[in-house]
């Protein structure tokens, strides 16, 4: 079922079946140096993750992330959503692309359609981010989203501080 389209996408739920896209989304080497391992080493890991991660969040808080399908071939090509982690007081946008498909604008595109859902139809007003220090591509779309950096955060997943960003100052 359709959650968002843009002009060359459509935002999707995940569901179990998608577990080969994930384990490729989790095991590009883009994921790995700027998210982070998930420690996805099987098709049978990323299913776990899509139903201990992924789908729980659709039912408890109503939203998640999305995956990013291609209109033109029907191709998974990443996710972009929200996400309510327990260390954060609000909601947090995330995205991540396979390689193949970087510098196209479909990460943006994704983004843009993603902040006016989380406004217009989750009502939140309040939208954060993190990422890594040295993701500076990462930096720039959540800047370009609106958001802007208010710090660091520590999120159980991550070793290290991660910038907070929000929509608010």
């Amino acid at each position: 079922m359709s959650i968002l389209e843009t002009k060359r996408l459509t935002l999707e739920k995940f569901e179990l079946s998608d577990a080969k896209f994930v384990f490729e989304l989790l095991t590009a080497p883009n994921w790995l140096e700027n998210i982070g391992d998930r420690g996805i080493r099987t098709i049978k890991d990323a299913e776990n993750f899509i139903k201990d991660r992924l789908l729980p969040g659709y039912s408890k808080y109503g939203f998640g992330f999305y995956k990013m399908i291609l209109k033109s071939s029907g191709e998974s090509i990443g996710f972009c959503g929200f996400i309510k982690r327990d260390e954060l007081e609000f909601p947090d946008v995330g995205y991540s692309i396979l390689p193949q498909f970087e510098r196209h604008g479909y990460t943006w595109e994704a983004l843009e359609a993603t902040m006016r859902y989380g406004y217009e139809v989750l009502k939140f007003n309040t939208i954060l981010g993190v990422t890594d220090e040295n993701n500076i591509v990462s930096q720039y779309l959540l800047e370009k989203a609106g958001l802007h950096l208010i710090g660091k955060t520590k999120i159980a997943i991550e070793e290290e501080e991660l910038l907070l960003y929000s929509n608010k100052e």
